[in-house]
């Protein structure tokens, strides 16, 4: 297999992460949305949204979007449970991860860190997707504080998919001390098995 993404990107980590767990090799090709790649016809025939991460199969079909590709991945893994309201929680903190988590904590990080984004860093922004950010970071120290993973007793792919950008929410400004049950999650994490860090492609 093939993934196409960002090395530094939070979205490209998590399928990487993934990958790493379930000890499945493939091939990073270093793909970036920061100086046009993504937007070249070759790379819009494999996916004409433009976006990484993109997971190319060995039989040439393609997966976008980052959650997609986790579901697709753990499919028969310890990653996500058979039962069928195990596995609608765990749908539910990816679809938590993806409108109320990542366009805030993402987008934040992302705004401090990249200069080229530096226009769009206007105080009405920073100040909205850090009080988003830091609502959301609440509502999974609650949970946390309950169970030690996001959707219960084990690992998921709802866990890979907040960890990626939760780990480095401090380089977008949020003070993670501040949530006790969240710093645990992510320590946990960290020793699961098979954990990479999120510069590590495959090699």
């Amino acid at each position: 297999m093939k993934l196409y993404g960002m090395t530094d990107s939070g979205n490209c980590y998590k399928p990487r992460l993934l990958l790493a767990k379930l000890g499945q090799p493939f091939v990073h090709v270093e793909t970036s949305s920061r100086d046009g790649t993504t937007r070249k016809a070759d790379f819009l025939a494999k996916n004409p949204n433009g976006k990484v991460p993109l997971l190319e199969l060995d039989d040439g079909r393609f997966i976008a979007e980052s959650n997609a590709i986790l579901l697709y991945l753990a499919e028969g893994s310890r990653f996500l449970p058979e039962g069928r309201y195990d596995r609608a929680i765990v749908h539910q903190w990816l679809f938590f991860e993806q409108y109320s988590h990542e366009p805030n904590i993402a987008v934040r990080r992302s705004l401090v860190k990249y200069p080229e984004r530096a226009a769009m860093a206007t105080p009405e922004r920073l100040h909205a997707t850090l009080a988003g950010g830091t609502q959301a970071l609440g509502v999974m120290d609650r949970q946390l504080a309950q169970t030690p993973f996001i959707a219960g007793n084990a690992v998921t792919v709802a866990d890979i998919a907040l960890y990626a950008y939760t780990h480095d929410a401090d380089a977008g400004g949020f003070d993670l001390g501040a949530f006790p049950a969240v710093t645990r999650w992510l320590e946990r994490m960290q020793t699961d098995p098979g954990h990479v860090p999120l510069h590590w492609t495959g090699e």
